[in-house]
């Protein structure tokens, strides 16, 4: 099991500056492609998995869009929280920009995109589900 990511661990290569931005600076991260089908020009920092353990497990993750990413249609069969802290993400609801907190309750779809790219915190209760396209 991936027991989980510190605060201290996050932030310990940030600068030193007494600037509080500088302080929480995320850039020195090593975000991975994020390899789901479907999802184009998205990476992400996991932060804690306990799908390993369980099937249908939580997780968290910083995720990276660039510009132009899109996540098709999908479904949560549980909680889901987004916490957008650069950039814009764009959903269902509309354009979200930085501190803005998104909940999705349980059996919430959504498509996601990013025109200029964005970084947020997703925290998610159990796997999201694939939603077939109707034909």
């Amino acid at each position: 099991m991936n027991h989980g990511t510190t605060i201290t661990d996050l932030f310990s290569a940030a600068t030193t500056e007494p600037n509080i931005k500088d302080a929480f600076s995320i850039s020195h991260l090593a975000f991975t492609a994020y390899q789901v089908e479907g999802r184009k020009g998205v990476s992400v920092y996991p932060l804690y998995d306990t799908r390993d353990e369980c099937e249908d497990g939580s997780s968290a993750a910083l995720v990276r869009y660039a510009s132009g990413a899109k996540t098709p249609r999908h479904m949560h069969p549980s909680w889901e929280l987004v916490l957008v802290l650069e950039g814009e993400l764009i959903d269902d609801r509309g354009r979200h920009g930085p501190g803005v907190l998104q909940v999705y309750p349980p059996k919430s779809t959504h498509e996601l995109s990013s025109e200029t790219g964005c970084t947020f915190l997703v925290i998610w209760e159990k796997p999201v589900k694939p939603v077939q396209p109707i034909l």
